[in-house]
């Protein structure tokens, strides 16, 4: 019972990090003491759009939110509050309630939509493979006056990533695209990434021999993205031969650059070659970035150097060099003992790093498969205490830890709010067994 009451008590929580925000719940406002805290608070676009992401999961009550502060507290709406809230109405593929925005921004100086706006609307079209309204969204860019090489890239660049480069192929190279020149090495950059994302090695390589047959100059991020393919599949010495090539050439690298040359050489020839480069890119003028920091922290962690791991993320600050959730990752991802990863979970989230929600999940799953109930509670826990709205996955890892328990009953109700906010649960026996027997029960 006492745990019951936990839970419930976990599930109520609606407390975001920023102190001037308060998110609400069904009526923002009902509460006259909230009212007055209302009154009194300042909102900004930098609190409004953090708001917004607290309910990234949730678009009803992410929309809500941003109706609300707009009529209530006067705040006006900015471009950027605007395209955090179609990001994540597409994110539901609520596409005309997107598009009901953007008429919205148009009526405002402050907040005329622009090239990140249709960046967000071609992604969510393709993540949603509607590929010809995403195109179609493209030849509308005239009203807006966007429709331009920008815009286009935009466009190829979201097909893809997301996994539609046979698509981006054709609307580059299958017809004529008026106004926009397709034979450009960006261009060739981004498909030979698209090609990359699919996993389709042997294109890559066809693609990449290409681009010499037809005389397009490859520039650093063309050899960036193919470095990166070598590694991902699973050949990091060519990786580090692409990289000799560039040093022969004298091309001079980028943090993105370094950072898939230590993976791949910490990779092939070990993590003290791979600090090494970490080194040398410093040396050249070149300061490391977090990716750089967590590749390194990876590679130590991989070969079980976690006191070296933990010597650097203690010089990152230093360094002017915040750890992020990633860095936090690559400890949690080796480690084994419930005590340690509470006690660096906690010290992440003293130290203001804001878990991911696959960070939730991560933990969620190590601790049910280790059989600790306790533990998923607090992560859940400081996962709603973050404002954070828990995703499919993060319900899911919960639903299972409880099973696990033999909590059929909390775990039909988590189930049920899931189903509520619109999200799709796993079909589980016990569950279903569980509404069964209370139906029958009842008649």
């Amino acid at each position: 019972m006492l745990l019951s009451r936990h839970l419930r008590r976990f599930d109520r929580l609606r407390i975001v990090s920023s102190p001037s925000v308060r998110l609400l719940s069904a009526k923002p406002v009902s509460d006259e003491k909230l009212r007055c805290q209302v009154e009194e608070s300042s909102y900004d676009q930098r609190t409004v759009c953090e708001a917004i992401t607290c309910y990234s999961n949730d678009w009803q009550k992410a929309l809500e939110f941003f109706n609300w502060v707009e009529k209530e507290s006067g705040f006006e709406h900015t471009t950027e509050t605007f395209n955090r809230m179609i990001d994540v109405l597409g994110k539901y593929f609520e596409f005309d309630a997107s598009w009901s925005l953007v008429n919205r921004m148009k009526e405002n100086p402050g907040s005329i939509p622009n090239h990140v706006t249709f960046r967000i609307i071609f992604k969510r079209y393709v993540t949603a493979h509607l590929v010809q309204e995403a195109i179609d969204t493209y030849d509308r860019l005239d009203d807006f006056n966007l429709r331009d090489e920008t815009s286009f890239c935009n466009l190829v660049d979201a097909l893809c990533e997301h996994k539609h480069v046979v698509e981006a192929e054709e609307l580059c190279f299958g017809k004529s695209v008026v106004g926009v020149s397709s034979n450009t090495t960006k261009i060739h950059n981004l498909i030979l990434r698209g090609w990359s994302k699919l996993g389709w090695w042997g294109k890559c390589k066809e693609y990449w021999e290409k681009m010499d047959k037809e005389g397009v100059v490859k520039d650093l991020f063309s050899y960036s993205i193919y470095m990166d393919i070598m590694c991902k599949s699973g050949k990091p010495w060519k990786a580090v031969n692409l990289y000799k090539e560039m040093k022969r050439k004298r091309i001079k690298l980028d943090v993105v650059a370094y950072n898939t040359v230590i993976r791949a050489i910490g990779a092939s020839e070990g993590v003290d070659f791979g600090v090494r480069v970490f080194k040398e890119m410093k040396e050249r003028g070149c300061e490391p970035n977090v990716a750089t920091h967590n590749t390194v922290i990876k590679l130590l962690c991989e070969e079980g150097r976690v006191k070296d791991a933990y010597g650097m993320l203690n010089e990152m600050p230093k360094r002017g060099c915040q750890p992020d959730s990633i860095t936090y990752m690559c400890f949690f991802a080796r480690m084994e003992k419930p005590r340690e990863i509470l006690s660096l979970f906690g010290r992440m989230i003293r130290s203001g790093v804001r878990p991911r929600m696959d960070t939730y999940v991560m933990l969620m799953r190590k601790f049910e498969r280790w059989g600790f109930l306790q533990p998923v509670l607090h992560v859940w826990k400081t996962m709603k205490e973050s404002g954070d709205t828990p995703d499919s996955a993060a319900y899911n890892a919960m639903i299972d830890a409880l099973i696990q328990k033999g909590m059929l009953e909390m775990a039909k109700e988590y189930e049920d709010e899931m189903v509520e906010r619109g999200l799709s649960p796993r079909r589980r026996p016990e569950l279903v067994d569980t509404s069964l027997e209370e139906t029958l029960v009842c008649r």
